[in-house]
């Protein structure tokens, strides 16, 4: 804990955080600052003026990041015959049906995602106390209910991540690693708020993109607002 705090400490003494950075400054700032030993995650949190009370101004979606995110992602798939013979094929680690369920059941959760085909969902619902609260109950809306196996996994795979705001009516996710080249991340980053414009709420009134934060895994949180809303014109 001390050495966390010293670590805090000395990004703060470095960084001006009441201030607003461009994108580019923002990454080399984090960039500058990164000293642990593992490659850090590129976070943002982007804060929507939307009211969370009113059911038709949640957003929830899902966006394949131009350069992907830099993560492997684990995957669940509940299917069985030709949709899980694809998901073997494309090296899905959990695939099966009242087996799997058991085995979530039971503790298992190696898994960042979960996938199932239509049939496969009255198992699956059964399984709400466990994945809702994860965020990784199936839904059409995120793509995570198909038919077509091969594909969603293949997009998944290539950068598709999944996003929903929080109870603040705020965004948080995942656009890439802090080695990363800084075009890749900028581009990732334009690549979501494009996709998280069109789902602005049409009788949304005042601004709807308040504010937006970029961190890595263990770095400060920076304001890039400005630079980001130029982003999107």
């Amino acid at each position: 804990m001390i050495k966390l705090k010293k670590r805090m400490d000395l990004m703060y003494k470095k960084i001006n955080l009441k201030k607003q950075f461009s994108i580019e400054d923002a990454l080399n700032n984090l960039k500058l600052l990164s000293k642990v030993k593992f490659i850090e995650s590129i976070d943002i949190a982007i804060n929507l003026g939307i009211n969370t009370k009113k059911t038709e101004q949640n957003i929830r979606g899902n966006v394949c990041l131009t350069h992907g995110t830099g993560n492997y992602v684990r995957l669940a798939v509940f299917a069985d015959g030709n949709e899980a013979i694809q998901a073997k094929k494309l090296k899905a680690e959990f695939i099966g049906m009242t087996d799997l369920a058991t085995k979530i059941n039971n503790g298992e959760k190696k898994f960042d995602i979960v996938i199932a085909t239509p049939e496969a969902m009255d198992i699956v619902s059964k399984l709400g106390p466990i994945l809702g609260p994860k965020g990784l109950m199936p839904n059409p809306k995120l793509g995570t209910i198909t038919n077509n196996m091969s594909k969603t996994i293949k997009k998944i795979r290539n950068g598709q991540i999944n996003f929903r705001n929080d109870k603040n009516g705020i965004v948080h996710t995942n656009i890439g690693k802090i080695n990363f080249e800084n075009y890749k991340i900028k581009e990732n980053l334009q690549c979501l708020l494009k996709i998280l414009k069109k789902y602005k709420p049409s009788q949304l009134k005042g601004n709807y993109i308040k504010k937006i934060y970029i961190s890595s895994t263990m770095g400060v949180s920076i304001n890039i607002t400005k630079d980001c809303i130029n982003l999107i014109n």
